[in-house]
């Protein structure tokens, strides 16, 4: 009886990881035959409001210093971090990191193209990059003469970020795309609204609170202290969104495209 019961589970569990996969496989394929001006149009709207979570990280920190202890301000910042994945997930628009997970499931399955996943890829960066770059040259400046963020508090976001080496920062963004890709799959299993804000909140709480560097979100934050700041520089700037963008596609496509991919296909029908 009981090891009819474990087959039953474990027969069940299999179809779940089958139906999460084709769903995956499902919505990589719309996204691949989107039009191109669609594409770009929801990207650039996720890169501009992904930056509200950087800029209520920054009002945080303003606030906050020599009010709450370390721990507190971390998780008040992680939260207010989540924010912005909040806004971009449940509002369906286009963001770089969930794609190098969902769009490699249909080229793995042999239904798309390398060429087809390039252009994805491309034009989605590009307009996650394009919105998030507008977002911290109209706000930032806004915020600071609003007196709700201080320029030492944008400082204090990107520092965090690009003072590391590049092994350290290249790792660090193979973690944040890999749990960008496992909120992909999670979110597909999610059976409601408030289980995908909670995954999303978790997952995405996690990456701001360990200061992992997401290349999309990462780009406002460091952005905040290039323009409000003499601490980074361009330099810094063009290091750390190389280097965290590799670093998020690896994460994404290795630890989860092609494991999740190859454990439901390889365990069976």
């Amino acid at each position: 009886m009981s090891e009819d019961a474990n087959s039953e589970s474990g027969v069940q569990s299999q179809a779940q990881s089958h139906d999460i996969l084709d769903t995956q496989i499902e919505e990589g394929l719309n996204e691949l035959n989107r039009e191109s001006a669609g594409l770009f149009l929801s990207a650039l709207s996720a890169g501009l409001d992904i930056g509200f979570g950087p800029l209520l990280i920054a009002v945080v920190v303003t606030v906050s210093t020599g009010e709450l202890s370390p721990p507190t301000m971390e998780l008040l910042m992680a939260s207010a971090y989540s924010l912005g994945f909040l806004f971009v997930i449940l509002g369906q628009t286009e963001l770089f990191t969930e794609h190098t997970t969902l769009a490699v499931l249909p080229v793995l399955d042999r239904q798309a193209s390398f060429v087809d996943l390039g252009r994805l890829w491309g034009l989605v960066y590009g307009g996650n990059i394009v919105g998030g770059t507008l977002f911290a040259v109209f706000v930032i400046p806004i915020s600071i003469s609003l007196g709700i963020a201080e320029p030492a508090a944008f400082a204090e976001v990107a520092t965090k970020l690009t003072d590391h080496g590049a092994f350290t920062l290249f790792g660090a963004g193979v973690l944040a795309g890999w749990l960008m890709g496992l909120l992909s799959w999670l979110v597909t299993a999610a059976s409601d609204t408030i289980s995908t804000v909670a995954v999303i909140f978790i997952v995405t709480g996690a990456i701001g609170f360990m200061h992992l560097p997401h290349s999309i979100a990462g780009n406002v934050e460091v952005l905040g202290g290039l323009l409000a700041t003499n601490e980074v520089t361009l330099a810094d700037y063009g290091r750390f969104l190389v280097t965290s963008t590799a670093g998020n596609v690896v994460g994404g496509t290795v630890f989860v495209a092609l494991l999740k991919y190859g454990h439901v296909v390889r365990g069976g029908s």
